[in-house]
């Protein structure tokens, strides 16, 4: 470990100057290494970060709805937005892992990097307060929101097939679940959506039951969309 770790990477990556560094020695540490880790900080983070970024989708989108803040938070706090920021930094390579997490590539997974942001800005909020963390999110954070797509985009097919009916005050959609194999570790399912209103009926296939009626949603708007 250099001397200067990781004040060095604070300050090039993140122009940041910490006050003290045992809270960023311990952001950067995974828990499959020895010593003190980063989980706690990555729960504090994750809470100081989904509040920032909520602050900030709710000055730059000020028509959107609750839900639809909602879907797109959700979108920019996940682990693949979150470790594309980490790589930028190039945080991975400033880890702290366990040798079977360095045989296994640890530094480049998403879900430890996206983790080792979130504790980072932990770090942060806690070395230096809430307008230091502020900082860091609308630096880092906000380059995504040009990248956001539309929020209706993000609605899962059973939501957005759902609202299409009732826009329509037409019935619900009915699922039934036509047929379930496998093991019950591995099982298969085959659900059919029925809109009887439309004279549709669709077909969708999963590993959960949840899934096939997403494909099945999918399938029948597809449908609604050729025949609108």
């Amino acid at each position: 470990m250099r001397p200067d770790w990781p004040q060095r990477w604070l300050q090039s990556a993140l122009g940041y100057e910490a006050r003290d560094l045992a809270l960023f020695t311990a952001a950067l540490t995974h828990r499959s290494a020895s010593g003190r880790n980063n989980e706690r900080l990555e729960f504090l983070g994750d809470a100081v970060l989904s509040l920032l970024v909520a602050e900030l989708l709710y000055q730059r989108f000020p028509a959107a709805d609750e839900g639809d803040l909602s879907r797109l938070r959700a979108s920019l706090v996940s682990a693949g937005p979150l470790a594309g920021i980490a790589q930028s930094l190039g945080l991975g390579e400033e880890l702290q892992l366990g040798s079977g997490e360095l045989k296994s590539g640890g530094f480049r997974r998403e879900s430890i990097l996206a983790d080792a942001f979130e504790a980072t800005v932990g770090a942060v909020y806690l070395d230096s307060g809430l307008e230091a963390a502020r900082a860091i999110v609308i630096r880092f954070c906000t380059p995504l929101l040009e990248a956001l797509p539309q929020a209706d985009s993000l609605k899962d097919s059973k939501t957005r097939l759902q609202e299409w009916l009732q826009s329509r005050t037409l019935p619900l959609p009915a699922y039934s679940v036509e047929s379930v194999s496998g093991e019950p570790h591995d099982q298969h399912f085959v659900v059919r959506c029925e809109i009887a209103a439309k004279d549709i009926s669709t077909m969708g296939e999963g590993s959960s039951r949840r899934r096939a009626e997403q494909e099945a949603a999918q399938r029948a708007l597809a449908q609604i969309g050729e025949s609108t």
